[in-house]
């Protein structure tokens, strides 16, 4: 039995799910006695004392240690851990298809397209591989990997009880009806579709309202310089990309939402939804990918999303009282089977197969 289980990855981002997910991992292998380091390729300066640099690697490396690679596309830490002799386990959090990025970002579409053949390259190289989501699972066992499984992204959910920003919470509280989506700002989210509907619910439902984006658009100039020439066409007010946000700001952003709102059309597994639940936020969303699984029979789910039907619905969840209290009901029945599950335990059962532990 290994007693050496460590985490490769091309980048420990501040605020990031994966990263998050990484810190998580890690906590719950210690507590079960494993000798478990984080190494990245790219760290934050916030977080930078959490991991140690990917050069150091070697240090570990033997055929006695399992790695556990977060997969990404094109990263050094991918073509070290396919050269090096350890135990491999990747955890799958998905790359998108290189088609919603043609027009927008040619270069990131080619790395999603030879991301995704690495995909397929990593499978005899992997022992065991899992996804955080069934979606996500299926996609790995498309692409020829031998033993799946899935391992669901964990939240710290204490992290949801610290005090909002108050400027934030000032800035965005104005009595203004908010709609809330949180993500990066990037073609496969369908931006353009939350603003088209906007431009609807503005107009004719709610003229004191605010379509209010949160997320990351650096590296997608071109597809944010669009959205920005729609709501000047649409001539919309209160249309607020707010770039990327720190923790404090986030949770204020959730704390004056009047709903959620994600009309996605690619998720590997969408963390923004289970964050929107967990801070009472009523959801809907468009069900494509993984966002059915993420929700957990919770919020709304839409099967079309023609922008007058969404702004007509999105009125009564925000409006009708009683319709309210029923969606955040079915929210609060996920929230609940989300805090009772035993993420450590799920964690060692998933890798018992390579721990030896089964």
């Amino acid at each position: 039995m290994t007693r050496r289980v460590h985490q490769l990855l091309a980048a420990l981002s501040y605020g990031d799910a994966i990263g998050n997910e990484a810190l998580a991992i890690q906590a719950h292998l210690r507590r079960a006695g494993f000798e478990s380091d984080i190494f990245s390729e790219g760290v934050h300066p916030r977080v930078a004392h959490l991991a140690r640099p990917l050069w150091q690697y070697a240090e570990v490396s033997s055929p006695d240690t399992v790695c556990v690679f977060h997969f990404s596309i094109g990263s050094a830490a991918g073509r070290l851990i396919y050269r090096a002799p350890d135990r491999l386990v990747s955890i799958y959090h998905n790359i998108t298809p290189a088609g919603w990025f043609l027009g927008f970002h040619p270069h990131l579409a080619g790395l999603c397209y030879h991301g995704r053949r690495e995909l397929e390259a990593f499978a005899p190289r992997t022992e065991l591989a899992l996804g955080d989501s069934e979606f996500n699972r299926r996609e790995l066992e498309a692409a020829g990997y031998r033993r799946t499984g899935v391992l669901p992204i964990v939240l710290d959910l204490t992290a949801y009880e610290r005090p909002p920003s108050p400027v934030v919470r000032r800035l965005y509280g104005d009595g203004r009806t908010n709609i809330l989506f949180v993500g990066r700002i990037i073609p496969n989210k369908r931006i353009d579709d939350l603003v088209r509907m906007f431009a609807f619910y503005q107009r004719y439902v709610d003229h004191h309202s605010r379509l209010l984006l949160v997320g990351d658009y650096r590296g997608h100039e071109r597809y944010l310089r669009r959205l920005r020439e729609m709501v000047d066409e649409f001539r919309l007010d209160e249309v607020v990309f707010t770039g990327h946000v720190d923790d404090d700001e986030l949770l204020a952003c959730y704390s004056v939402a009047d709903a959620f709102l994600c009309l996605s059309e690619h998720e590997g597994y969408c963390v923004p939804l289970l964050e929107a639940m967990v801070m009472g936020v009523p959801v809907v969303a468009f069900d494509a990918g993984a966002v059915r699984e993420t929700l957990r029979g919770g919020g709304v789910l839409l099967t079309e999303k023609p922008p007058e039907l969404v702004a007509e619905l999105l009125h009564r969840v925000v409006s009708d009282a009683t319709l309210r209290r029923s969606v955040l009901a079915t929210q609060e029945h996920a929230v609940a089977r989300l805090r009772a599950e035993d993420f450590g335990a799920l964690l060692l059962d998933r890798l018992a197969p390579v721990l030896g532990t089964s």
